[in-house]
């Protein structure tokens, strides 16, 4: 069996990538675990330089890396320009986490019994990067990063749509690695669907991490609950998320309009962060004055599989037989190879129940609307929303007097509300939160995104009355790898 990478826009086969052997998903997964425990014992400063070098190559190989990554995904050379300076801002952000140690929670009590508490790694974690972002979600992108960073190897799975992709940026990152002195199965690649399988099942593996669509993601989880030891997946796998307008849709709903068209097309609505559902208040005409920007904006959506362009076009007749109106429908030009509709689909808010078709993500550039009579009909339909990555308030500034309510409503209820902009988009910062409630993600409590993602592949252990050279080395007395901690209740920050 052999994954064939196909160019989006034409058809055309690009190449072909051979699927792995069983044997050789076991070589690449026992080759993790004998890594293992010399990754975990680094101090994670060493693994900083190991994951700078990796970004330091991206950028040395960015025109080849945009080059290959558009002919498999049409996502546009700008676009992949930017994501390959993403990822390599994500890797070097990750290997600055690391080294500055908050999150490994070190915690010493010297009074009665001697306790230290510190995170350690879990071990071989399995990757199963993202279709929409090649790059920031890949082989190298968020999960590989954010484990290796925690002191974990991985094996990832190369992405079907891009598996010419996959293999340069292992082979790129394994060069570099090497380079950097780390030992040479801290990256291990495998391909094909029957190999993901089997690196799931495989018992080296501690930790699954995921990006994608829900019926992928929920397989992996059942097959990871159904081994003889249970690991963890995180998997994050998006539903719809909701845009909720306040009274400021009187004033500028033209302009909210435009807003929403560019992040629900942004990308041909390929973003797990796209907002599907827009909620605004009766009488002002809200599904028209969108129907009139995605008009004005054209969009040309070229999606990145033929299996996901065919999916829209199935998603927008389901969303009309479960009682939606198609208010537009704008096509690409004949011949834009894989390509889909933008739409937009009105409904009232009444159809909008648990288990209806119109409450589930629609993966492309495709948006609900609905209107609700008052505060009470949106907070019911709010009610009946599943868990999503994202939400919007659109609001009238800060003397909105439903803003805060909404806002903190929508916290109970996503991993990321944003007022007055746009959900599309996720920053790898300190404070930032990628997940959300059950099915948006396998782990509510998780994040794929920003420094918290370190904390899915290290548990925490106590050790008490340990002699010091026995225990980890942050909590060990001398603090060699100068990590903060808090001894006795007081934090300790080293200089």
């Amino acid at each position: 069996m052999t994954q064939v990478s196909y160019d989006p826009r034409t058809g055309g086969i690009n190449g072909e990538v051979g699927d792995s052997t069983a044997e050789e998903v076991r070589a690449a997964v026992r080759a993790a675990a004998v890594a293992a425990p010399t990754v975990a014992a680094l101090s994670p400063a060493v693994r900083r330089d190991w994951l700078v070098a990796v970004a330091d190559a991206l950028e040395s190989d960015l025109d080849a890396l945009v080059a290959l990554a558009d002919a498999e995904t049409a996502l546009g050379t700008a676009r992949l320009a930017g994501e390959v300076q993403r990822a390599a801002g994500q890797l070097r952000f990750y290997g600055a986490v690391a080294a500055e140690g908050s999150w490994l929670g070190a915690t010493l009590d010297t009074a009665g019994p001697h306790l230290a508490r510190t995170k350690v790694p879990l071990g071989p974690v399995a990757v199963f990067g993202a279709s929409n972002f090649p790059l920031g979600f890949g082989v190298v992108g968020n999960d590989t990063a954010s484990a290796i960073a925690a002191g974990c190897p991985v094996v990832a799975k190369a992405h079907p749509a891009h598996p010419l992709l996959s293999e340069r940026l292992a082979a790129l990152a394994r060069a570099a690695l090497s380079t950097a002195g780390a030992p040479e199965s801290v990256l291990g690649l495998v391909t094909g669907q029957q190999a993901g399988v089997d690196l799931v099942r495989s018992p080296e593996i501690a930790a699954v991490g995921f990006t994608g669509s829900q019926a992928g993601g929920l397989a992996l989880w059942r097959i990871a609950n159904e081994r003889e030891v249970v690991i963890p997946v995180y998997a994050e796998m998006g539903t719809v998320n909701p845009v909720v307008v306040t009274q400021a849709a009187a004033s500028r709903m033209a302009e909210i309009a435009v807003g929403l068209v560019g992040s629900f097309t942004l990308g041909s609505g390929q973003f797990c962060t796209k907002p599907g559902l827009l909620l605004a208040p009766r009488g002002v005409d809200a599904a028209h004055e969108v129907a009139q920007a995605l008009r004005s904006a054209a969009p040309a959506p070229v999606m990145l599989t033929s299996a996901i362009a065919a999916a829209v076009r199935a998603g927008v007749e389901e969303l009309v037989a479960a009682g939606g109106r198609l208010v537009v429908a704008v096509e690409p030009a004949p011949g834009s190879g894989w390509d889909a509709p933008a739409a937009v689909v009105e409904v009232d808010a009444h159809r909008l129940v648990p288990g209806s078709r119109l409450l589930e993500e629609c993966f492309g550039a495709v948006v609900v609307v609905a209107e609700y009579d008052d505060p009470t009909e949106r907070d019911a339909v709010l009610d009946r929303l599943q868990g999503a990555l994202a939400a919007s308030v659109v609001t009238d500034g800060p003397d909105d007097p439903e803003g805060a309510v909404l806002a903190r409503r929508l916290g109970g209820q996503v991993g990321r509300v944003v007022v007055d902009d746009w959900p599309t988009g996720v920053a790898y910062t300190w404070a930032q939160h990628h997940g959300g409630p059950w099915p948006a993600t396998s782990a509510p409590a998780a994040t794929s995104v920003g420094a918290g993602a370190l904390d899915r592949f290290v548990r925490p252990v106590t050790f008490q009355d340990v002699p010091d050279a026995w225990l980890p080395e942050p909590v060990r007395a001398a603090n060699p790898w100068r990590v903060p901690r808090r001894v006795d209740g007081v934090l300790e920050v080293p200089r």
